[in-house]
């Protein structure tokens, strides 16, 4: 194991030498790829209506193709999930990614090609390793098992004479690795992609106990449940006991800060190694690229060309776009992508901030709708996740899960937030927790503070503390466990509020 081990940490290594590329000549890498793109697609149904045989450049392309969302988009999606091809991409579509979406109940299908599998998704995963391994070159990642906790896949429903599945996008990915990459995870891909979450948790944690894990890929939510479970299996006292040679948790979907206190907790040492990913349904699109910051590098090369909106104008019918050499530093931009997987101009629903511009690095700032702005205050899930955390650390407390919205005004009562937060760890002073909270998210955001000076348009933040498991009971009850279903943080109406009172109050 060890030879494997270093074959393949120089492997990794190598690759090292293509990232510096696109670090090098990040502007000419993406128009490059954008003419690629343009030229692959000019005999498709959506290259013909736009008329890409004969685009003469970036600009005419914005002046042509309108920006879409997944709903102006659904009428491509539609054709390809009932089986028709060339529709947005030339090559066949077997596989669509499905994401439910965090503000209502649809389900999103994403087209998956094999191109997109290729150069993007497994590029993606290819280059993760590589910037670990150079990072931590005495890793022994390869002497053990990778423990990925995926989401599940099924037949194509829509179309009963086509050989196509839809499933979480980490259930694509798994089921279509190469055959080396299977041998170096666990637990079996039957298991990894059960549909019942309850049950696949269960089994993961009895059929990995005794194996030996060096690293986990996952969410954060579900990756806590499972090791909570294995220690409840094993009676440990933290997971080190179980997986004496776990060096790395690789993670992505959701804001890390609110679970880090707990991982912390379950895997008390200074020698584990946290790696974050940007990979969505859409495309992987960053990389934490150094040990002592989680900022994001925007990977360039993986077949998907990226346009900015400043926020302030996501919702504008007919929005400017930014290209990548126009971006300034700590302004939100709702990010827009054009794909190998044959999507144009797509707002994916994500804000992005650019921390660097020398190399290209980001942070995911919070949602285009995950938002609350009920009042003009403006505020985002990256407000929301400081303030929690600060929260948390002035008052020794533990975060589970938690969602806000608005608390609308009446007759007597100026409007407010309301939030409810599952603790692992109660605070040591209730009070004290929601001023850190409100003190924070005034510092952090000036439209907030505004409407709330001397309390003339919002009153203090008011905190429900959910009972352990109330969380995972609303999603269960939603239909929504596991796989790329995250809690919402921020809803700029009271439907999630309201039904979560409902279920805490045993309606």
């Amino acid at each position: 194991m060890e030879i494997i081990n270093s074959i393949m940490n120089w492997v990794m290594k190598k690759r090292i030498h293509d990232i510096d590329l696109f670090l090098k000549y990040p502007v000419e890498v993406q128009k490059e790829l954008f003419t690629q793109l343009i030229r692959t697609a000019r005999k498709t149904e959506f290259g013909q209506k736009y008329g890409f045989r004969d685009l003469k450049n970036i600009n005419e392309y914005k002046e042509r193709v309108p920006i879409f969302t997944y709903e102006d988009f659904y009428p491509y999606i539609n054709k390809l999930l009932n089986g028709q091809q060339n529709v947005t991409w030339p090559t066949e579509i077997k596989w669509f990614a499905k994401s439910s979406g965090t503000t209502n109940a649809k389900s999103k299908f994403i087209p998956v090609s094999q191109e997109a599998l290729t150069d993007c998704h497994f590029k993606g995963g290819k280059d993760m390793l590589s910037i670990y391994f150079n990072n931590h070159p005495d890793s022994k990642m390869f002497t053990g098992r990778g423990l990925a906790i995926g989401g599940s896949q099924q037949i194509n429903q829509f179309d009963s004479n086509s050989n196509s599945y839809y499933g979480d996008v980490s259930a694509v990915i798994m089921s279509n690795l190469p055959f080396w990459a299977q041998l170096a995870r666990t637990p079996t891909l039957e298991i990894a992609l059960m549909s019942e979450w309850e049950e696949k948790i269960e089994k993961m944690a009895s059929t990995t106990i005794k194996e030996n894990v060096t690293n986990i890929v996952g969410v954060p939510t579900w990756t806590v449940v499972l090791l909570q479970r294995i220690l409840e299996i094993t009676g440990g006292k933290h997971i080190h006991e179980v997986w004496p040679n776990l060096e790395v948790f690789i993670h992505g979907a959701v804001s890390f800060e609110p679970y880090e206190a707990v991982f912390k907790k379950l895997i008390p040492s200074k020698k584990m190694n946290y790696l974050e990913t940007y990979n969505a349904s859409e495309g992987f699109f960053g990389i934490q690229d150094q040990n002592d910051s989680r900022d994001l590098l925007l990977m360039l090369d993986y077949g998907i060309f990226y346009e900015f909106i400043p926020i302030e104008n996501a919702n504008d019918d007919h929005p400017l776009t930014l290209s990548l050499e126009e971006v300034e530093l700590n302004k939100n931009y709702a990010l827009v992508i054009s794909t190998n997987s044959g999507l144009w101009r797509y707002m994916i629903g994500d804000t992005v901030k650019f921390t660097c511009l020398d190399p290209f690095r980001i942070r995911i700032s919070g949602r285009t709708k995950h938002f609350i702005n009920a009042f003009g205050e403006e505020l985002i899930v990256e407000n929301a996740e400081l303030a929690i955390k600060k929260a948390c650390e002035e008052t020794n407390a533990i975060i589970g899960d938690y969602t806000a919205g608005p608390r609308y005004i009446d007759m007597g009562n100026k409007g407010g937030h309301e939030w409810i937060i599952e603790f692992n760890e109660l605070p040591s002073n209730k009070d004290f927790f929601v001023e850190v909270l409100d003190s924070t998210l005034k510092a952090a955001n000036s439209d907030y503070e505004a409407k709330r000076y001397k309390e003339i348009a919002l009153e203090a933040p008011i905190i429900h503390v959910a009972k352990p498991g109330t969380f995972h009971k609303w999603m269960k009850k939603r239909g929504k466990l596991g796989g790329q279903h995250k809690v919402p943080r921020l809803s700029n109406n009271r439907d999630y509020i309201e039904d979560l009172l409902s279920l805490m109050n045993g309606k």
